[in-house]
């Protein structure tokens, strides 16, 4: 691949930004920021014309996209649809997630992901939501797949994290032990908390045997209480943790967000998730998920899904949509935003090769212009996706 030169547009490497600079990209990757006006030869010249040239967005739970649930069909073709079609939204990077499901499900997914991070299209890994989760917080999971984990499952997912180097597993308190979490954690699974009661202590016990996040902060979780700060407070308060947030405006009202992100103890960070189902980008206003419709409701920031009862059923949601969220509803500077949906989750998942602009890194590049929306996105140095 040519070397490329990408100038006129503002740009953000993870950390400052840096004005009147030219990115320059070769065999897919970082080569370096220079000064516009340096001498720059055997390169191709592209003048974006303004705007902000920012990493590309990594999603760690993305249940659908294209019109396709990963649930409906668990292969790498899926995955990859997926992947497609979140990418005009500046997503580069993105974890198909599987929820609850019957029996085998999880093993058809294990395969198909292994074959998708290998092949580079922007599938960087697999999040497994359930079934080990608490029927009291199923949300829009059927509960009557749910169980506990046992020892032949963790055996499985051990086993997997040889095969996918980035795996999360979203597990309830209820339905594990300190030693089968410490077990994942040292194989290099990635073990989250959500949909779950549980008190603070015991997720603190969890945390410290090797728990590393939870799974859309606030949602299908014990709430914070003065006398019992749940989950939520344990997440808030655990230095080492980190959480996804759904920043749609209807899964979380913005001032709890607002309050959670002043509360987080670091160095673990809040970040954004979509926990977007198959409708981000269609026209469509429903589909079905395990035999049940679930309907797009207009109205708010964005439209919401959910069943005919009225529960939340994922999101409607883009990764640039929740920077846009971030920055007008969450008193986010632009540069917190743009991390919280790029460097903070690549730091997460231990995407160590994106998630910012620096030299050896990835040429995974989302373009932003007037109102921050998405002009152009790159995979890998290579131009994709258009206007979301």
């Amino acid at each position: 691949m040519a070397r490329q030169a990408l100038s006129g547009a503002r740009l953000f490497d993870g950390t400052r930004f840096h004005d009147n600079s030219t990115l320059l990209i070769a065999n897919g990757k970082i080569e370096a920021i220079v000064p516009d006006g340096e001498t720059i030869s055997d390169c191709e010249q592209i003048d974006l014309a303004g705007g902000i040239l920012a990493p590309g967005f990594i999603d760690a739970q993305v249940n659908g996209g294209s019109g396709r649930m990963l649930n409906d069909d668990p292969s790498s073709a899926s995955m990859f649809m997926i992947a497609e079609g979140h990418r005009p939204f500046g997503t580069t990077s993105l974890l198909p997630t599987l929820i609850t499901d019957v029996e085998g499900t999880v093993e058809h997914a294990i395969s198909a992901a292994a074959v998708a991070v290998a092949a580079g299209r922007g599938v960087a890994g697999l999040h497994l939501e359930g079934p080990h989760l608490a029927p009291s917080r199923k949300g829009t999971h059927l509960a009557k797949y749910m169980r506990p984990l046992q020892d032949s499952d963790v055996d499985r997912l051990t086993s997997a994290a040889t095969g996918i180097s980035t795996l999360v597993v979203t597990l309830a308190a209820e339905q594990v032990t300190p030693a089968q979490v410490s077990r994942l954690a040292n194989a290099g699974v990635i073990v989250c908390l959500g949909h779950t009661d549980s008190d603070a202590a015991s997720a603190l016990r969890l945390f410290d045997a090797g728990a590393r996040g939870v799974t859309h902060l606030f949602n299908a979780m014990s709430g914070f209480g003065h006398r019992q700060p749940g989950l939520v407070g344990a997440a808030l308060d655990h230095p080492d943790v980190w959480g996804g947030i759904i920043a749609d405006g209807h899964h979380v009202d913005p001032l709890a967000l607002r309050v959670a992100l002043r509360a987080k103890r670091g160095p673990g960070r809040l970040y954004f998730v979509t926990d977007a189902m198959s409708l981000v980008g269609q026209e469509r206003d429903h589909f079905t998920l395990n035999g049940r419709t679930i309907w797009r409701k207009q109205g708010g920031y964005c439209s919401r899904l959910a069943l005919e009862d009225g529960t939340l059923a994922g999101s409607d949601l883009d990764m640039a949509s929740a920077v846009r969220f971030g920055v007008q509803y969450l008193d986010l500077s632009l540069g917190e935003a743009l991390r919280m949906a790029s460097a903070y989750p690549a730091d997460f998942l231990r995407l160590h090769d994106r998630g910012r602009l620096m030299p050896g890194m990835r040429a995974d590049l989302v373009h932003l212009g007037e109102g921050l929306h998405v002009r152009q996105t790159w995979l890998g140095g290579a131009a994709s996706g258009q206007a979301g």
